[in-house]
């Protein structure tokens, strides 16, 4: 026999290792104090040193059946190489059936948790086919119901739903089971949300701590799973399914989300929504769960206890395995938002077409939900139906200039006012202020920042074009002068104009007045110069994503962190960086061109294979024969 020594949950490790020694020399029993022969971790797939768990949890992997199975199976999926050039927010992309939905891990969340990206697909992945890198793994499994998971993790296992219709990823592996039975996948990612399953991961993890967790395909695949009678299989997938609802429901406030409804401000107009009860239901729902595990696999109460004793426990840093994933966001999109931003925003996505305000009236009715495993809707419920008649019709661009028609502020008042909520104070100025940079941020996923509200304005702010990126053309610059601007510059002209005419006669007021209008006056010359530069040659492409088309343009956005991100990806487009978006093409044709000839995936991305030349192939060599020595 051989002692170990547990002392991973105590703060003072020196006194307690002392004082477990003392008791271990005394001969006096401490639940810090393990006795296991070395050949019972044989039993264990790599043999880790599990030594805090009891023989009857070891020997699960020799008593029952592994994940793998003819019933089940656990794959990796697809790596890009390149995920700015072959990945997308979803919002991005106008194409369903060329960017098809990626899941590629996220953030820890259990049972459910939305889809949102996109990855190239045209041609069934030929363009990523040909780039040097990319892996495309097991394709065949590709669109299937599936569930899936973050693969690398500083928090724990969480396996969530994957919908029909999605690829999934290296970094996002997918489990099926056969015949793609919906209850049986329910049943599975209960049972794979367990404490039960989920030591029986850690043990082979040989991972008592919370720092890097990587689970791979190959530990999933050689965890043990209890056999299912059809009782429990309709009660675990019951479970699953209520806990999947009940989570969704908390995302349908996320503009973002494929569930979304209506902003948390409003949503309780539809019902079923109190965070607090959703929780304390999810809570009810997972120890439901891990009971009949623990029954499943013959786990009887010590091990449960040593089960649960083991959550939280604290690495060396002190961590509780409670921060984010290593695959997850690097923006805080996900994390709450004030109500009143929230509601705002929602506002504007009105005020474009872009949400539906009926449904925060009752003009509407809310979508049913979906079924688990039904593939995402190209819309959220909450945004405007196809056909459906937007708030304000417009041409794709709103404005910040009282008095015009298309004011954005005035619209979002409006909004406001129609659906029966108080308005705020001073709209205007969050939308010149506070917006853009709200907006940026629950718009980036994923590393992705992909903000679809683009505030196009003077060099002092003082005149702002909101360009709605979906609705953006190559004639939206040319709407822009010929509508907005050219119409503002005649108007402060004769204002300037009066002004001047009215010489000595002139206030001091009309004199502070003259001097602003003259420099607005200005400024608009300078933006309606800087537009009319750009349009004749600015061809946007959705494909190119939001990043790539806003480059052009960075010299007309004022917040700070985003211009310098479209500054710098416009100096790579410059370079030759991104040689694969059709923007580049349209700036550079000759040289995109040359460069097709020798890269097959950038002649695929610009519809040139007929300008790729294969290189031949290089010629063996023959061994020459050993002269004979003089």
């Amino acid at each position: 026999m051989t002692t170990f020594l547990r002392l991973l949950a105590e703060n003072d490790k020196r006194e307690k290792l002392a004082s477990a020694c003392a008791c271990l020399r005394a001969g006096e029993p401490d639940a810090r104090v393990f006795e296991v022969a070395p050949d019972a971790f044989d039993v264990v797939p790599g043999k880790p040193f599990a030594y805090w768990v009891s023989d009857a949890v070891r020997t699960t992997f020799a008593r029952l059946s592994a994940f793998e199975c003819d019933e089940r199976t656990a794959r990796q999926g697809l790596a890009t190489a390149d995920d700015f050039r072959f990945v997308r927010a979803w919002w991005e992309s106008h194409e369903e059936l060329n960017w098809r939905k990626f899941a590629k891990g996220g953030s820890f969340s259990p049972f459910y948790s939305d889809v949102y990206l996109a990855v190239n697909w045209r041609q069934d992945g030929k363009e990523m086919g040909a780039f040097s890198g990319s892996v495309i793994r097991n394709p065949n499994l590709y669109f299937r119901p599936s569930l899936t998971w973050p693969r690398r993790t500083t928090s724990g296992l969480s396996l969530r739903v994957m919908p029909r219709g999605c690829i999934f990823a290296d970094k996002g592996p997918a489990a099926f089971v056969a015949d793609d039975v919906p209850d049986a996948l329910l049943a599975l990612l209960a049972l794979t949300n367990s404490q039960a399953f989920g030591l029986l991961v850690s043990l082979q993890l040989a991972a008592a701590d919370a720092a890097a967790r990587s689970y791979e395909v190959g530990v999933i695949q050689k965890t043990p799973l209890p056999d299912l009678n059809s009782a429990h299989q309709t009660k675990l997938a019951t479970l699953a399914r209520r806990a999947w609802s009940l989570k969704r429901t908390l995302d349908t406030i996320s503009e973002t989300s494929h569930a979304f409804v209506l902003p948390a401000a409003l949503r309780t107009r539809l019902g079923d929504y109190d965070p607090p009860a959703i929780e304390a239901e999810l809570a009810r729902i997972q120890a439901e769960i891990d009971d009949i595990a623990f029954d499943l696999y013959g786990f009887n109460e010590a091990d449960r206890a040593a089960v649960q004793g083991n959550q939280g426990v604290v690495d060396d840093d002190g961590d509780t395995g409670d921060s984010g994933d290593d695959e997850g966001d690097d923006e805080d999109s996900a994390a709450p938002i004030d109500h009143t931003a929230g509601l705002l925003s929602w506002a504007v996505g009105v005020a474009f077409g872009r949400f539906d305000w009926r449904l925060a009236t009752g003009a509407r009715a809310a979508p049913a939900e979906p079924e688990p495993f039904d593939p995402l809707p190209a819309k959220s419920p909450g945004m405007l139906p196809d056909g459906g008649e937007p708030f304000h019709a417009h041409a794709g661009i709103l404005v910040d200039d009282p008095g015009h028609p298309h004011d954005l502020a005035r619209l979002v008042e409006e909004v406001l006012t129609r659906v029966d909520v108080a308005v705020p104070e001073d709209v205007r100025r969050w939308l010149q202020r506070d917006f853009f940079a709200f907006h940026l941020q629950r718009y980036s996923k994923s590393r992705r920042k992909a903000p679809i509200y683009w505030p196009l304005s003077t060099t002092s702010g003082s005149y702002t074009l909101w360009v709605y990126y979906p609705s953006l053309t190559s004639q939206t610059l040319y709407t822009a002068i010929n509508d907005f601007v050219e119409p503002k510059l005649k108007q402060a002209g004769a204002d300037v104009t009066a002004l001047r005419n009215k010489g000595a006669a002139r206030t001091r007021d009309d004199e502070k007045q003259f001097e602003a209008l003259q420099a607005f006056e200005l400024e608009l010359i300078e933006l309606r110069d800087t537009l009319l530069k750009l349009a004749p040659t600015y061809t946007p492409n959705h494909d190119d994503g939001v990043q790539i088309s806003a480059a052009p343009l960075w010299p007309l956005f004022r917040h700070k962190p985003w211009q310098k991100v479209l500054k710098d990806t416009w100096a790579k487009l410059e370079k030759g960086d991104y040689d694969w978006a059709h923007l580049a093409m349209n700036y550079w044709p000759d040289r995109v061109r040359e460069k097709c000839k020798t890269d097959k995936s950038l002649a695929i991305a610009h519809g040139l294979e007929h300008l790729y030349i294969e290189p031949e192939a290089a010629s063996k060599k023959t061994r020459g024969k050993k002269k004979n020595e003089e």
